[in-house]
């Protein structure tokens, strides 16, 4: 039991290093999120009980921006969710490894499934498919335990200075590279890279839609054909 346990917390430190990395992206895209919301005119409250609630950087810059931009809020809501309708893809490519966890340790996954715990969690779980459950359940947990803090912590600390950091600084530069860094490793299989194709020609083809609505249509096109892809594959077989 005793080196189980051993065992189990050297996974979680592994989670741990191999989030770590991320801090470097996480940092000041939280600064510029709560920048971008206190400007927008969300009050400070408003900005963490988002950060905290939604828990998911792009859906929430999506969103806030639509919203300053005048869009109705139903809209701004349907912007957010269709981006974030890339986490059940992630779901369902995690319940393999995690779908026999404890009920509430899939309840805190759920929560924490962000696009950093999934890429990181998703690579060594496939790398390493022999793991037991009860170390890939720590891994994630580890991977999340520092990127979560960063996360809160830098959009408050955006939040509180507002304006106050130079618009020099490009804080922005966060956002592509956070999500190059976590696509980038997962392009290796062909449903994968039909899907990240086709979100590029939709996104491009459909530029001109208001209120960033373009963003739903490539997000469920690019999920659409990344199953279809993978059942012509399985099919083949």
């Amino acid at each position: 039991m005793g080196a189980d346990m051993s065992r189990t917390r050297g996974v979680f430190w592994q989670g741990v290093r191999a989030g770590s990395p991320f801090l470097l992206v996480i940092a000041p895209f939280g600064l510029l999120f709560g920048v971008v919301a206190t400007e927008a005119g969300f009050s400070l409250i408003q900005t963490m009980a988002m950060t905290a609630l939604v828990i998911a950087g792009a859906a929430q810059f999506a969103s806030v921006q639509l919203l300053v931009d005048g869009a109705p809020v139903f809209v701004a809501i349907l912007t957010g969710l269709a981006v974030n309708l890339r986490m059940v893809m992630y779901s369902a490519s995690l319940t393999p490894h995690l779908g026999k966890a404890l009920t509430w340790q899939k309840v805190l996954m759920s929560y924490f499934m962000v696009d950093q715990s999934y890429g990181v969690s998703i690579e060594k779980y496939e790398r390493s498919p022999e793991m037991p459950l009860n170390e890939k359940v720590a891994y994630f947990f580890g991977v999340i335990s520092t990127i979560a803090p960063f996360w809160y912590g830098f959009s408050l600390i955006g939040g509180l200075a507002g304006s106050a950091i130079p618009p020099e600084y490009a804080l922005d530069f966060a956002i592509p590279i956070t999500f190059i860094a976590i696509v980038a490793p997962s392009l290796r299989s062909l449903p994968h890279l039909a899907a990240a194709v086709v979100s590029v020609i939709v996104s491009l083809a459909l530029s001109w839609m208001p209120y960033n609505l373009w963003l739903m249509v490539a997000a469920v096109l690019a999920m659409i054909t990344g199953a279809q892809v993978e059942k012509w594959l399985e099919a083949r077989k």
